[in-house]
């Protein structure tokens, strides 16, 4: 295997030299058990672009490596599979680094199964190579990961340029409807990033039992432009904590695409069955978003029909979820055809008002919490 790569490497080196615009060095760690991995690694990515490379053989070796390191790595390629402390768990601790919170982070492994899949992009890795090693496919995804850390450079550049004032505000700055933001405090929402190099690494292991559904703010548009940047952030992540929180113990993970449009994979006909209705999730949801405030918007979720991603390609993926955000836009644009009222202007139409709709909702909410006889109680 060694012997092969290396002539791979010999081949390729100088066509990939040539096809690569000048860049800046990128430091990158290395961590696998096996040397000649390392070794091979090392002298791939080395050969194919501007990259400096340090390895380590061990999980606490690599730690030892970050701490002394500076400045602080640009990217980590990580084993999964090693001795005492595996992959996975080395890149939960380095997250915990704060500078080393957002570094791209790339896994190792021989190994395909979901469950591993899964737990890595959990912990928080950017993208998956499977081994043998492909040194296209290794190219084309150290390249994304360059994307990434330009990006981030271009950030910290901005922030030291900023006033006190304005990084307090950070989280409230401008942000376009179809931006894809960023969810705090749910570890089953991936990034937009994650998401696409999560599906095509199912793909690639050919997942037949897993389905795509899409769940959207219904009306989200009217909603951005109603309310401030800050209130619409908070309803989205609100949103996805609320799916978190009701999904807790089935096999799916979740998305946020922008414009108000959530990606949920299913990944099993048990959870599936088990997923919460539209209504039980609005129940939840309003529940945690609180009143709605002077806008008079109520919040509402709109549920798609779930496909079957049954596909041996990528592409097949895709289709599935492309079908997945029809269906809800196209249950959106049907209700809307149907004139409906929104909370706080039904007026004498005999349509259920605003405070009769929103304490309905709440009343629902308190009696699956405690419980009708609790609940009858309490009133």
């Amino acid at each position: 295997m060694e012997s092969k790569m290396t002539e791979d490497i010999s081949r390729f080196s100088q066509r990939l030299r040539q096809s690569t615009p000048d860049a800046s060095e990128m430091r990158v760690l290395v961590v696998d058990d096996d040397h000649s991995i390392l070794h091979l690694l090392q002298a791939a990515l080395e050969a194919l672009d501007n990259y400096h490379v340090s390895v380590a053989g061990s999980a606490e070796e690599a730690l030892d490596i970050i701490e002394d390191a500076d400045p602080p790595f640009d990217c980590l390629l990580l084993d999964i599979q090693m001795p005492d402390t595996d992959g996975i768990v080395l890149l939960r601790r380095i997250r915990k680094y704060p500078e080393y919170e957002e570094t791209p982070a790339i896994m190792l492994t021989a190994m395909s199964e979901r469950a591993y899949i899964d737990e890595a992009f959990i912990a928080g890795a950017t993208d998956y190579i499977t081994k043998p090693f492909d040194l296209i496919d290794l190219r084309g995804r150290m390249n994304a990961a360059r994307r990434l850390v330009n990006e981030k450079l271009k950030t910290e550049d901005s922030e030291r340029e900023v006033t006190i004032l304005k990084q307090e505000l950070e989280k409230n700055t401008q942000f376009n409807f179809d931006d894809p933001l960023v969810i705090g405090g749910a570890d089953r929402h991936l990034r937009f990033m994650q998401f696409n190099n999560y599906i095509d690494q199912l793909s690639r292991g050919q997942i037949f039992k897993s389905y795509a559904q899409a769940i959207l703010v219904q009306d989200a548009r009217t909603l951005y432009k109603v309310t401030d940047n800050a209130h619409f952030r908070h309803i989205v992540n609100e949103t996805a904590l609320g799916l978190q929180s009701m999904t807790a113990g089935l096999d799916c993970m979740f998305s946020y695409r922008g414009s108000g449009l959530f990606l949920a994979i299913i990944h099993d006909e048990e959870s599936l069955r088990c997923f919460p209705s539209e209504e039980r999730l609005n129940w939840c949801v309003q529940a945690m978003i609180g009143e709605p405030g002077s806008t008079d918007f109520l919040v509402e979720l709109l549920v798609g029909k779930p496909f079957s991603m049954r596909a041996l390609s990528r592409a097949g993926s895709e289709a599935a979820i492309s079908r997945a955000i029809d269906s809800v836009k196209q249950r959106e644009v049907m209700l809307s055809q149907g004139d409906p009222v929104l909370v706080g202007d039904a007026g004498d139409s005999g349509v259920e008002g605003g405070d009769q709709k929103r304490r309905r909702v709440y009343e629902r909410v308190l009696m699956e919490l405690y419980g009708e006889e609790s609940y009858l109680n309490l009133k």
